[in-house]
């Protein structure tokens, strides 16, 4: 049986591949991932599994049930579809054909595993439940997630716990990262349009600049982190467009425009944050005498996992790969993942996977997620669908 099964998944393991390959060659972003939806749709029809397409407009979910669903159990997968705005520069074979997008991030992968884990357990079926498939759209900036939830996918498809992972090139292949709590910050974003009094840069007294009062800003609003935050409490605000001027040495700019971004685990810090922008802008315009608008808007949620959830999906990687091979201890990451959309309405586990090829120094493996030589470490797709598999038959058992 087991041999059976090792032969099964070697097969799928291919299939999986020459998809992955298929979809970086044909990237799209944010809702117009057809080409990947219409991928999907394809296998799952020749594979016999039934599917609901037109979820936050390229989104399916596909639908496998056990030997038996007496249990009345649910649980899903997610797996994300988008690529990004972004030149490839990875010279392998099968690198992007759209010029300007790539699958910098490794969603390809994402949901080519997730299709391999649709054939793998429709096959099996070696469980008493359902198990759902989430393919979404738009996670890169998009929030996929959220109009998935907000259309109601949990109330057409009720689940106990959900699950998702992420390539790691910042880890070895082999290694897996599990921890209940956060792990992904928050997402949110200000925008500031300081206004002043532009004129000639010889008379600057006949002025309000708005580019000093920026400057300001920009230096007092670093000060939020190391003065108002708790130290302990991580936080992080990046201050990441500054547009001032016309680009002529001799006139004094009207207006002064910053973009940035906060990012931490706690909504209490992010209020804090966003007031405390607030104050240091009415301060420096009024003893400037200038004016300023000021806009924070919350993105993505932090991407926290259940930790009796999270405990769970531990065993079981330590089960698969062996105690050594699964890191419960490592710094949750600043960057964001709208997966904490799907965690705040059922518990679930989001791990990470090390995919990077610390022999091969030049390896696409290794650079970082949204660099434009990064590529898809195919290697760690055999070891994602036994772990999805197994989350499957411990959560549904016969």
């Amino acid at each position: 049986m087991a041999d059976d099964r090792n032969n099964l998944l070697s097969d799928i393991v291919e299939e999986v591949k020459m998809c992955r390959r298929d979809l970086h060659q044909n990237p799209a972003t944010c809702f117009e991932e057809v080409y990947a939806s219409d991928l999907i749709a394809r296998k799952l029809t020749e594979w016999g599994i039934p599917f609901e397409r037109g979820w936050a407009k390229t989104g399916i979910v596909a639908t496998i049930e056990g030997q038996s669903t007496t249990s009345g159990k649910r649980i899903a997968f997610r797996g994300d579809m988008d690529a990004l705005d972004i030149l490839e520069d990875s010279g392998v074979p099968h690198a992007s054909r759209i010029a300007g997008k790539m699958h910098a991030c490794g969603h390809d992968g994402h949901t080519s595993i997730l299709l391999g884990t649709a054939r793998y357990l429709h096959h099996t079926r070696n469980f008493n439940g359902t198990v759902h498939l989430f393919f979404q759209p738009a996670e890169e900036g998009g929030g996929g997630a959220y109009k998935m939830v907000e259309e109601g996918l949990f109330d057409r498809y009720p689940v106990d716990s959900v699950y998702a992972i992420h390539n790691w090139p910042y880890a070895p292949r082999g290694m897996v990262g599990i921890k209940g709590g956060p792990i992904m910050a928050s997402s949110d974003e200000f925008f500031i349009t300081i206004t002043g009094k532009g004129g000639h840069a010889a008379m600057p007294n006949q002025c309000i600049d708005p580019l000093v009062i920026a400057a300001e800003a920009v230096l007092a609003i670093q000060t939020i982190i190391t003065r108002n935050i708790d130290p302990l409490q991580p936080a992080v605000i990046s201050v990441t467009n500054f547009q001032a001027g016309t680009g002529a040495s001799n006139i004094i700019a009207n207006d002064a425009k910053l973009i940035g971004t906060v990012r931490t685990f706690h909504n209490d810090i992010r209020a804090q944050i966003e007031k405390r922008i607030d104050d240091i802008l009415r301060g420096l315009t009024t003893a400037h005498g200038a004016t300023y608008t000021y806009s924070y808007e919350r993105n993505y949620e932090p991407t926290i996992n259940d930790p009796a959830t999270a405990a769970t999906c531990t065993h079981i990687a330590q089960t698969l790969f062996g105690a050594g091979r699964v890191m419960t201890e490592f710094p949750a990451s600043m960057g964001a993942e709208d997966f904490g959309a799907m965690l705040m309405q059922k518990p679930g586990c989001y791990a990470i996977f090390g995919q990077g090829e610390p022999d091969t120094p030049d390896s696409p493996h290794n650079y970082g997620l949204h660099h434009p030589k990064y590529d898809f470490n195919d290697a760690i797709i055999p070891d994602v669908i036994r772990y999805f598999t197994a989350i499957t038959e411990k959560q549904l058992k016969i």
